[in-house]
């Protein structure tokens, strides 16, 4: 069924059409409204046989979910930015116990300074913690992700999280397929844990593991990350044949057969890379796009054998490691090792700064000239950088370095409209 709604809408629907039976929530910006939705359900009936439990904090939240999914229900939560890392111990613990809970990252930047705004750096600080990590480029393939993330994660039995751009996709109004109750129960079969607690069946989950055995543990929980890796492409063939569309897998390709250059990148920005390529197509210029779905875990062989005919990749992430770059280009660059393509890490639209197509054409001009730097900063200010530095060369109390730079261009303090 048709339906103009919310991005948070779209994925309540999702999830509750999932049929969870735990339902842990924890209000943050820009995930409140998909929680907030769910609750509205539980409470009116709409999401039957779910409890829905209202928990202090982000911690609390995974934790329970923890609980209820080692209890044998089907559990889902969702969080953003430091509420992620509020709960980093719980993350760990529930890939580490092989858990396969569901949880909406609404990708917001981590302070400080603080910013509520949209970039990945919240779901990259976990990205070796054993979750797998789908990334979504519209809110019709966030709708699906989850739909797809409960089956892959029972499956394999390792949580799921699902990442969509906070606001960029949580509060945009667009046009959805909202599935039939039918539909997803034919997909999703109804939880079947690998691992329960049980009174009849006593075990422990979660026992002190020493020296002898935690090495075998830690490469199952990869083993189990490959098995994904070969299901996801699976999956989303089942889905594709179930409800008519493409949607998840592990990467998406657009305008690549020919292409010279290759722009890569994660999230919503594909829609205007995309654009952007439409355009620079027009002047004759051999550019295509490949999009990750999955980053964990990562398609290596994928993204080897899609790119195989180029003769550059442009990498364009919304994260970057302080002190060595781009995160998503190291990647990249060992599927494409011992190549002589140039691989280029652009890093964008941090703390949601926007990515235009006037800046993308001029990049991706440089880029198909190799007139780029092997790391570059779009749209940033060297003077304003220039100043600071300069500042704190000649003062030693040269003060915070955000209030100084809102100082400097005349901001008192960045406020939300």
């Amino acid at each position: 069924m048709l339906e103009q709604c919310e991005g948070s809408h779209a994925v309540a629907t999702a999830v509750a059409l999932s049929r969870p039976e735990v339902i842990c929530a924890y209000p943050i910006s820009p995930q409140t409204h998909i929680v907030e939705g769910l609750g509205e359900m539980v409470k009116s009936g709409a999401l039957a046989r779910c409890e829905f439990i209202n928990v202090e904090s982000e911690f609390a939240a995974l934790s329970v979910a923890i609980g209820a999914s080692a209890a044998g229900a089907r559990a889902y939560t969702a969080t953003a930015s430091q509420g992620l890392l509020f709960m980093a111990e719980a993350v760990y613990n529930a890939s580490g116990l092989g858990l396969p809970i569901v949880m909406t990252v609404a990708n917001r930047a981590i302070g400080a300074p603080i910013n509520i705004w949209n970039d990945h750096t919240d779901s990259m600080s976990m990205r070796d913690a054993g979750w797998i990590q789908l990334f979504a480029e519209t809110n019709q393939e966030a709708l699906d992700l989850h739909i797809q993330a409960f089956r892959i994660a029972e499956e394999v039995s390792l949580p799921v999280m699902v990442c969509m751009d906070g606001f960029i996709l949580t509060h945009a109004y667009e046009r959805v397929d909202l599935p039939e109750q039918a539909q997803v129960d034919r997909f999703l079969p109804p939880y079947e844990p690998r691992q329960v607690l049980d009174p009849n069946e006593p075990v422990t989950i979660g026992a002190m593991v020493g020296p002898e055995a935690f090495t075998e543990v830690r490469y199952l929980a990869h083993a189990r990350q490959m098995q994904a890796l070969e299901r996801l492409p699976e999956i989303a063939a089942e889905f594709r044949q179930e409800f008519g569309r493409d949607s998840g897998g592990l990467i998406r390709t657009y305008k690549l057969e020919d292409a010279e250059t290759v722009v890569i990148a994660l999230g919503s920005v594909l829609g205007t890379i995309k654009d952007t390529v439409d355009a620079l197509r027009d002047e004759g210029l051999k550019i295509g796009v490949l999009g990750i779905t999955s980053f964990r875990p990562f398609p290596i062989a994928a993204i080897r054998a899609a790119t195989a005919h180029v003769k550059r990749l442009v990498v364009v992430e919304k994260c970057f490691a302080v002190g060595i770059g781009g995160i998503v280009t190291r990647d990249v660059r060992s599927a494409v090792q011992n190549r002589p393509q140039q691989v280029y890490a652009v890093v964008a639209g941090l703390g949601g700064r926007a990515i235009t197509r006037a800046s993308l054409g001029k990049l991706l001009h440089d880029a198909v000239q190799d007139k780029l730097e092997q790391l570059t900063f779009l749209d940033l200010d060297w003077d304003i950088v220039n100043r600071v530095l300069a500042r704190e060369k000649d003062q030693r109390r040269s003060g915070p370095v955000a209030e100084g730079i809102l100082r400097d261009i005349g901001t008192v303090s960045s406020r939300v409209a």
